[in-house]
């Protein structure tokens, strides 16, 4: 018979079936603190991002107000300056990447970036620019193939900057948006994208629509894999004309 005092029914070890289960819960308290961390890091890092692009447009309009006309982006191959960088003959500036470069971080002075020079977002993807070149280029170019001649020639209504943002990449082509319901705008200046999380792997039709080398943009809400076209979590921003325009009078550059 046991004695009423005997510990030896307490100093027994967990059985494995015991051990098992409060893994099991281990397990399931790790898995339900893990995807709110990471949603934190996501929001956090779009925030961020949101803050850079703001910060870049702003550096835009500040290069435009001391030049009287945009940056050229940059190529892959010009180490985070605008490519050209300096003018031709004329003032005139004919970009080489003008929808499909970077942002030239390097030209406008922005941080952060990449070793090589390059702006880059919160998840360390470079920011992609794009700029118009309508009007042959003057939106890019100084002196007399500038924006002040353009604008002294034939006026502001001479002006067509055309760069497109769509919001959905339904329907759309190289050069619109496919309907007027899906226009966000057909005058942007220019279009800042982060490509977000997945980086630049055109996920689906819309990110895709993004990195290309037509004039044709897409923004709306991120959306999982399964959305209609695919998953999407590109950062976009574009440069309206007449923010550029009000810019550049106050700074003296247009008449």
């Amino acid at each position: 018979m046991r004695h009423p005092g005997d510990t030896r029914s307490r100093q027994r070890g967990f059985t494995l079936v015991e051990l098992a289960i409060v893994l099991l819960i281990v397990a399931v308290l790790i898995g339900g603190l893990m995807v709110p961390l990471s949603a934190q890091m996501d929001i956090r890092n779009r925030a961020e991002t949101d803050r850079t692009l703001a910060d870049a447009r702003e550096a835009l309009l500040g290069y435009a107000a001391a030049n009287g006309r945009l940056p050229c982006p940059a190529s892959t191959a010009s180490n985070g300056r605008a490519s050209p960088e300096s003018c031709g003959a004329g003032g005139q500036c004919v970009c080489t990447n003008p929808h499909d470069g970077l942002l030239p971080a390097v030209t406008l002075g922005l941080q952060p970036t990449d070793s090589q020079g390059y702006a880059i977002d919160a998840w360390n993807n470079r920011i992609r620019y794009a700029v118009t070149g309508a009007n042959a280029w003057a939106f890019t170019s100084s002196g007399t193939a500038g924006l002040r001649t353009a604008v002294q020639a034939a006026g502001f209504a001479s002006l067509a900057p055309d760069l497109l943002v769509c919001a959905s990449g339904t329907g759309i082509t190289a050069t619109g948006c496919g309907s007027t319901g899906n226009e966000l705008s057909t005058t942007a200046a220019a279009v800042l994208v982060a490509t977000g999380r997945n980086g630049p792997a055109g996920n689906g039709a819309d990110e895709a629509a993004n990195l290309d080398a037509d004039r044709v943009f897409v923004s709306h809400v991120a959306t999982a894999a399964g959305g209609a076209n695919g998953e999407f979590d590109d950062i976009v921003t574009w440069l309206s004309p007449n923010i550029l325009y009000n810019r550049l009078i106050t700074a003296g550059q247009l008449p």
